[in-house]
């Protein structure tokens, strides 16, 4: 049962990694802006901050993404996130 249990996680957990290096592809973006409502996977998943930003954490851990700090559109600091080389060919 615990290794039917760790199976969906990682699953689901691979199904998030696969639609924010998806999202990505479109260009640089915000974390927040990527489950926004404009974004376009939002109609259908809805992704809590929770889940977010480990799956960022490991795509930046395995060098898919990188991020940099910079000044948003509203004019704050925010973090944009975007595809590396790597991130590219996988």
């Amino acid at each position: 049962m615990k290794q039917r249990y760790q199976n969906r996680i990682e699953l689901l957990q691979g199904t998030l990694d696969l639609l924010i290096l998806q999202t990505l592809q479109w260009g640089p973006q915000q974390a927040m802006a990527s489950v926004s409502p404009s974004a376009p996977f939002r109609r259908y998943l809805q992704v809590d901050t929770g889940s977010l930003y480990p799956a960022l954490h490991r795509l930046a851990k395995q060098k898919w993404i990188s991020a940099e700090w910079k000044v948003s559109e509203n004019n704050q600091r925010a973090k944009y996130y975007r595809l590396t080389a790597t991130g590219k060919s996988n």
